[in-house]
């Protein structure tokens, strides 16, 4: 059986167990769901997001695989990880997003990482939620770690926070 890695994923904490790597304009924010200008998330239980600022806002958690009980064999097999996290922008504010996945080993030296361009949301064309994941596989052995890295913001530098929003993160392992 999987379960999610990342502690707090939807905002249920506040910033809980998040590192704010970059905290730009008014910083990051927990609004709830759907949020002024706001889309119905596909998932009922999920009722927060992180919102983002006018200037560039990125949170981070690093995941030791061993504190969360796999053993180095397990980890040497190389097992798939799965990630997965979801944004969108408001309806009266574009937006950007971004995400970087990195699988590290022992020393927190990148072994693998997954980061796609940045997105820029135009709320104009589809603003709705939309769903980024990703597969790891293949990347031999050695991994300890995962870091976990999104955020972005908004396109118009309004004072507040109309960036992007950011909920339903994972992290998994398919041991």
């Amino acid at each position: 059986m999987t379960r999610n890695l990342l502690k707090n994923p939807n905002g249920d904490e506040q910033l809980d167990s998040w590192e704010l790597v970059e905290n730009g304009g008014n910083g990051w924010k927990v609004e709830d769901m759907p949020g002024d200008c706001g889309h119905d998330f596909c998932n009922n239980e999920v009722t927060k997001y992180f919102a983002t600022s006018f200037d560039l806002c990125l949170k981070r958690q690093v995941v030791d695989l061993t504190v969360e009980g796999y053993t180095p064999d397990e980890l040497d097999a190389g097992p798939a990880v799965m990630v997965e996290d979801w944004y969108c922008s408001r309806t009266d504010c574009g937006c950007t997003y971004q995400i970087t996945i990195c699988l590290l080993d022992e020393n927190q030296e990148v072994i693998e990482e997954f980061k796609p361009e940045l997105q820029t949301v135009d709320p104009e064309e589809d603003c709705s939620w939309k769903q980024v994941s990703h597969m790891f596989s293949g990347y031999g052995s050695g991994m300890r770690f995962i870091s976990f890295e999104h955020g972005g913001q908004d396109t118009k530098f309004w004072n507040g926070w109309f960036g992007v929003r950011v909920t339903g993160s994972s992290v998994a392992l398919e041991i």
